[in-house]
């Protein structure tokens, strides 16, 4: 059986969308027989917590005897991330950003645009993908704002303050974490009927799939979206979102938006206002997107770092 360490990054400036993407890929490599552990930190420790399933073990700084090592880690210098490395025979990095991972034995990019998709979605997108999809282009009736449980910067709220005034009958779902700074906010909004609140949830693919409109970040959650079409505006939180997630706006497979430009909560309104009013605008943006992510990069992926040990 092969051991496989995971090494990710997490914290309230960057969320924890890491972990959750390395949790997908966990899951696909214990489907298969491999035995797996994160690295137990003080940041990554409440994802675990409150998502990892209990096949996932917990390793501490300085465990050994693993057959690989995963870093998804944007904060290791080369030479941390040889250290890791020495823990186990192979070093695997998930890699976006397009840097140099000179001691890896495979790098993984969940991100490409071309080829094979190795984009890291639960398997519960993939089962929900052909109802999902086939509902696309109903009216739209329903829109789910979802921008990370650490909800950088009380992105959330602000999101929903600006959205209100042109949502009109447009129902929001709202997903958040209980210790967000957002929470306060979201729940007194929640209390007047005016959203639904969704608190740390393990039910985003059924969310996804029933909404006509996604607001969401531009980390790894937008290809749960893709993978479901759910036409979007995809906010870019961190700069090492923005590549990415304007390239997807420039094939027409979300709108983009950067949370720290000028006038935000004005241009947010205006693009929200189009996906709502224009039908063939979300039915391009579905469909698009959709064939982008078809819900199996998790396997693809975990039977390459297979391969090679």
């Amino acid at each position: 059986m092969s051991r496989i360490l995971f090494v990710c990054d997490a914290g309230p400036a960057i969320g924890g969308g890491h972990v959750m993407r390395c949790l997908t890929l966990a899951g696909a490599l214990t489907a298969r027989g491999a035995e797996v552990a994160f690295l137990e930190t003080p940041e990554t420790a409440p994802v675990l917590d409150a998502f990892a399933s209990p096949e996932i073990g917990r390793a501490a700084p300085g465990d050994g005897g693993f057959d690989a090592v995963l870093v998804d880690h944007y904060r290791l210098s080369l030479v941390e991330e040889a250290a890791f490395g020495a823990l186990g025979g192979q070093l695997v990095a998930l890699e976006d950003l397009g840097r140099p991972h000179p001691d890896a034995a495979l790098v993984i990019d969940p991100g490409a645009l071309d080829g094979p998709g190795y984009q890291l979605v639960r398997p519960d997108f993939g089962f929900l993908r052909p109802a999902a999809l086939a509902r696309r282009g109903d009216e739209a009736k329903r829109a789910l704002v979802s921008l990370g449980l650490t909800d950088v910067g009380g992105i959330t709220a602000r999101t929903v303050s600006a959205l209100l005034p042109a949502a009109g009958d447009i129902a929001l779902d709202v997903v958040v974490g209980a210790a967000a700074p957002s929470f306060p906010v979201l729940r007194a909004l929640a209390k007047d009927g005016r959203i639904t609140l969704h608190v740390e949830t393990d039910a985003m693919a059924e969310l996804i799939a029933e909404a006509d409109i996604g607001v969401g970040a531009g980390g790894s959650s937008l290809w749960e979206r893709a993978c479901l079409g759910l036409p979007s505006v995809t906010l870019i939180l961190a700069d090492n979102q923005r590549d990415l997630t304007m390239k997807l706006d420039e094939r027409g497979a979300t709108l983009a938006l950067d949370a720290r430009w000028p006038g935000f909560e004005t241009r947010l309104a205006t693009a929200f206002g189009r996906l709502v009013r224009a039908a063939p605008l979300r039915a391009r943006l579905s469909e698009t997107s959709a064939a982008l992510c078809d819900g199996q990069g998790a396997g693809r992926a975990a039977e390459r770092i297979l391969a090679i040990l």
